[in-house]
């Protein structure tokens, strides 16, 4: 794991000295173990992703904790694939433990990412990025 991690970090930080990014409009998002995964890279890298967006993760093992990105989480209260007690509610509260800006959205559904969710998830994210490119 320490060798994808390791991977991860080079070719962000290789992509963010060649190209001019706005570090507070990146966000790393996925859905089920894309989700888990978004949590790992982005906490890990949270000097460089500043919002992560997990649609019902199944769970969370960042190598490392830098920085500290906003985070948007959603899971169905029915998800019998990852079951949110043992999921996400689990995970939000080790994250608001930590200190971490965080929006948790449940609904009534399955393991799913209704469009509303994704609506309000866009909408989070693009309220809350300011307007500043930074070249390297």
């Amino acid at each position: 794991m320490a060798l994808i991690y390791a991977f991860i970090e080079r070719a962000l930080a290789q992509t963010f000295s060649h190209y001019a990014i706005a570090p507070n409009q990146v966000a790393i998002a996925g859905f089920s173990d894309g989700a888990s995964y978004a949590l790992a890279v982005g906490i890990t890298n949270g000097d460089l992703f500043n919002h992560i967006i997990a649609f019902s993760p199944g769970f969370m093992a960042p190598a490392s904790q830098s920085g500290k990105p906003r985070l948007f989480i959603s899971h169905g209260k029915f998800d019998t694939v990852l079951p949110i007690e043992r999921c996400s509610r689990r995970i939000v509260q080790q994250l608001k433990q930590a200190g971490y800006d965080l929006e948790y959205r449940e609904f009534n559904g399955f393991h799913t990412v209704p469009t509303a969710i994704t609506q309000r998830a866009m909408e989070w994210f693009t309220q809350s990025t300011p307007d500043k490119v930074f070249h390297s």
